[in-house]
């Protein structure tokens, strides 16, 4: 017997929505003088606000209040008084954090048990992270900290976030940037601005010195304006590999630092001695989570071909448990697709391996008649030559492959040119150690996926971009 869930919404009545939005610049809220743009929600297709576009004009004014607020503030404070501001915004972020979770749920389409208990916390963790380091900076690069030499941060960092997770990639630029003393323009991606401009009055909340942190909304040519800007010494961007490529042009022979965060396809291995009902968790939660729109997404699932049969009809057996639908109801597994635009491109890549012939499969579920909806998908029979295998399609696809020994399957996860993360799925401690050591990846994970600590370094090799965020390690992009 099955039993129906009873519809459980978040309220969204304590989100305040404003009509429109302007840009943030040094401590305040300004009209912006580029073409303004609708935020739309992804579920329910309601235009949710006016948001103003920066043009060159903006961007300059706002890296010149950048630079100010560097030379003059900032950069002269200490470390410990840095840190006061950094614990103070995360204390602000955990008190609004319901506030924060709801209107991330409608601006992006992701459900909310999603961002109320796994992005609003971490966004906070990062802060409280970096917060301790801000005083320790002497000791977080190896060498410095004995010689008196302490590390100096580079000035004005630009940055550029998408949209699959827009508070928690603001956390991971904002803070080790301020922690190291930079001050930060950032631009939001244009489908989710929402609460990055929330964050905004968390910075005045917090009497975060004017121009420290300064947000700009637009589109691509915003973004390539911050980038291209002289004055900003720091360029750190995550996003799709082909706009990593052209920032990669764009600052070539330039003194300006860059650290880029691209796609991936990462393999989720299954070996025929995994804890096979933790295993089936694990794919479900690598693919998913977040409908798919995670860039360390366990899109290739290799699994040994003794426990082929068995692992996908287990895992059939569990996605038709999982539950579509109102981004708002707690009981909401897999949300809405970000937008339109990107579920053309979803769809587009699964007719194509149909078209190709492998074998594709999703659970029976009703899709909400408005909105951008995909229903969770696997494909079978799929080979090293499918586009769905080297592709990376960002959305709730799973390409399933098979491999017979430990060396395979190492030769199939490495067969890509992205390198972000793997999982691995096995009782063996040694095999766990020796293929982590095979596989070309940023992050590997061990009997789980999708796990984030701020204390952990993530990034990737290859296509995936390069440098790394969280950790001590993250520390290093900001500082001289």
């Amino acid at each position: 017997m099955t039993f129906e869930y009873a519809p459980a919404p978040e309220s969204r009545a304590i989100v305040d929505i404003k009509p429109s939005y302007g840009l943030f610049i040094d401590g305040e809220f300004v009209d912006g003088h580029g073409k303004s743009f609708k935020s739309i929600s992804p579920s329910t297709e309601e235009v949710l606000a006016e948001v103003a576009e920066a043009n060159d004009a903006d961007v300059d004014v706002a890296v010149k209040a950048a630079r100010r607020a560097y030379t003059r503030v900032w950069s002269k404070m200490s470390g410990a008084e840095r840190g006061k501001y950094l614990f103070r915004i995360a204390r602000i972020i955990q008190e609004r954090a319901r506030e924060f979770a709801v209107l991330e749920s409608i601006d992006n389409g992701k459900p909310i048990k999603e961002t109320r208990d796994v992005d609003i916390p971490l966004v906070a963790a990062h802060f409280f992270y970096y917060a301790g380091w801000a005083d320790k900076l002497a000791y977080a690069l190896p060498g410095n900290g004995n010689n008196g030499a302490d590390p100096q941060p580079l000035g004005v960092a630009g940055q550029v976030i998408p949209w699959n997770f827009p508070l928690l990639m603001l956390a991971w630029k904002i803070a080790p940037a301020l922690a190291c003393g930079n001050t930060v323009v950032l631009k939001p991606a244009e489908t989710t601005p929402l609460t990055a401009l929330l964050f905004a009055e968390v910075c005045q909340q917090a009497d975060l010195p004017a121009g420290v942190v300064n947000i700009l909304t637009g589109a691509g040519e915003t973004g390539r304006a911050i980038v291209a800007h002289p004055g900003v010494d720091k360029v750190a961007f995550t996003g799709s590999t082909d706009v990593g490529r052209a920032i990669a042009k764009s600052v070539a022979g330039t003194d300006k630092r860059v650290t880029l965060e691209l796609g991936g396809k990462a393999a989720n291995i299954v070996f025929d001695d995994a804890p096979l009902d933790q295993a089936i968790e694990g794919i479900v939660n690598g693919i998913f989570f977040n409908q798919g729109h995670v860039c360390c997404a366990g899109s290739r699932l290799l699994v040994q071909e003794s426990v082929a049969d068995e692992v996908i009809a287990t895992l059939k057996r569990r996605m038709k448990t999982l539950r579509v639908g109102d981004p708002l109801d707690k009981n909401t597994d897999i949300g809405a697709i970000n937008s339109a635009e990107q579920l053309a491109k979803i769809r587009e890549l699964s007719d194509i391996g149909e078209a190709e012939g492998a074998g594709r499969w999703s659970p029976a579920c009703d899709l909400p008649q408005t909105g951008f909806w995909f229903p969770p998908t696997i494909f079978t029979g799929v080979s090293q030559a499918h586009r769905i295998a080297r592709e990376e399609i960002f959305g709730p696809v799973l390409s399933i492959l098979t491999f017979r020994t430990p060396k395979e399957a190492v030769e199939k996860a490495n067969n890509t040119p992205f390198g972000l993360s793997a999982g691995i799925w096995t009782d063996k401690g040694s095999r766990i150690l020796w293929m982590a050591s095979q596989l070309r990846a940023g992050v590997v994970w061990s009997n789980t996926f999708n796990r984030f600590d701020p204390a952990s370094p993530f990034g990737g090799y290859k296509e995936s971009g390069y440098g790394r965020e969280g950790g001590r390690h993250g520390l290093e992009a900001y500082l001289r």
